[in-house]
């Protein structure tokens, strides 16, 4: 079977980017992966594209097509939450893997912070929840990872602010990337002075709201420079509204991984390099541990051991992640991969670290509810 290569990858800044469009961005960061890639525009023969709620079209990636003066043989826009920049990789590694497609573009942006107000943003978000009980009674996102993180600490025993140490890491993280939202030092103390969001989060647990786009180009062979394949991907769905998750510490992430490991067949116990989605700090500990990355109660262990540092043993999400280089929707979450394809191949410019062999992505959509896991690896 045909194997599959990150074989180009592009992003624009995030941040706030006054004028700028969905599909604008999307553009901009397409030509740079395809640039990079050594691809010209004829050469793709297959694009998926990720939703954008400031551009609800129901043939977005028609739309864009037509803007980037693409003719693909397969074409189509997808939606999974912040899940949704991993569901396409995947889609685009079966793709190449099946011979359908040589070339796939996988392609996010939004304007989420120009074009969008706050209670827009806020509004459109809340829709995750469950219909009859969840939204009326006025539940945010940011409410319902709350939830998750009180009953995540209940069953831990630890404080809240452990939590705090994460955004801190990202933030330093985020600080070696010119592209970042987020760059600002931010030390423990200004994290735990920051305003209460929906208790036990605070503002420096949440992740900004940005505009910004990534692109990614998985295609049948390699490209110049290292080769970074896809060795494995999986996936698991459980639930969609927190109202029916089983167990805040078993909703799904352990089986999109063990699927993953066991296509690329390899273990945690391979992994050198992490690139783990974090839309809140709860989010980014309770995956950890339920990765295998830490036991449970535990992540905050390997952080203040120095594991997740751009020099420890396992680096973490070493653009900053949602929660400092930004989220702009779907492209947000895609971010983390084109970060560790781009750490893989060498091609991290002054931030990269010293070289690696394997990287695990892997994303949530919901709340907890969409999980997929890949594993990267240098060919």
């Amino acid at each position: 079977m045909t194997l599959s290569y990150v074989r180009g990858v592009g992003n624009t800044p995030f941040g706030r980017l006054p004028g700028s469009t969905p599909l604008t961005l999307m553009a901009e960061a397409a030509s740079a992966a395809l640039e990079q890639a050594g691809l010209q525009r004829e050469d793709v023969d297959g694009v998926l594209c990720g939703y954008a709620t400031t551009l609800p079209h129901l043939m977005l990636a028609d739309l864009f097509c037509e803007t980037a003066s693409l003719s693909p043989a397969y074409a189509h826009g997808m939606a999974g939450g912040g899940a949704t920049g991993g569901l396409m990789a995947m889609l685009a590694h079966d793709l190449v893997r099946g011979g359908r497609c040589r070339n796939v573009l996988v392609v996010a942006g939004e304007n989420r912070l120009s074009g969008q107000s706050r209670d827009q943003s806020m509004q459109t978000l809340a829709q995750v929840g469950e219909p009859a009980i969840e939204v009326p009674n006025g539940a945010s996102v940011p409410a319902y990872y709350a939830l998750l993180a009180s009953r995540y600490l209940h069953e831990t025993g630890l404080d809240a602010d452990a939590l705090a140490e994460f955004a801190v890491l990202m933030r330093a993280h985020a600080g070696g990337h010119p592209d970042a939202h987020l760059r600002d030092p931010m030390t423990l103390a200004d994290a735990l002075a920051a305003k209460w969001i929906a208790a036990p989060l605070r503002l420096s647990d949440c992740c900004p709201i940005s505009d910004g786009a990534v692109a990614v180009v998985v295609s049948a062979e390699p490209g110049a420079g290292v080769p970074v394949r896809i060795a494995g991907a999986g996936q698991a769905h459980r639930h969609q509204h927190l109202s029916a998750i089983e167990s805040v510490m078993d909703s799904g992430a352990a089986d999109a991984a063990a699927r993953a490991f066991a296509e690329a067949r390899c273990t945690v116990a391979d992994i050198d390099l992490l690139a783990i989605y974090d839309s809140f700090t709860i989010t980014l500990v309770m995956l950890l541990e339920e990765l295998g990355i830490a036991p449970r109660g535990r992540a905050i262990e390997r952080l203040r051991a120095g594991d997740f540092g751009v020099d420890g043993a396992l680096p973490l999400n070493t653009h900053g992640g949602l929660l400092a280089f930004g989220h702009s929707g779907v492209a947000g979450g895609l971010m983390h991969l084109a970060e560790a394809s781009r750490q893989l191949a060498g091609r991290a410019g002054a931030r990269q670290i010293a070289p690696k062999r394997r990287a695990l992505f892997h994303a949530d959509g919901g709340v907890l509810s969409s999980h997929v896991s890949l594993i990267l690896e240098t060919a």
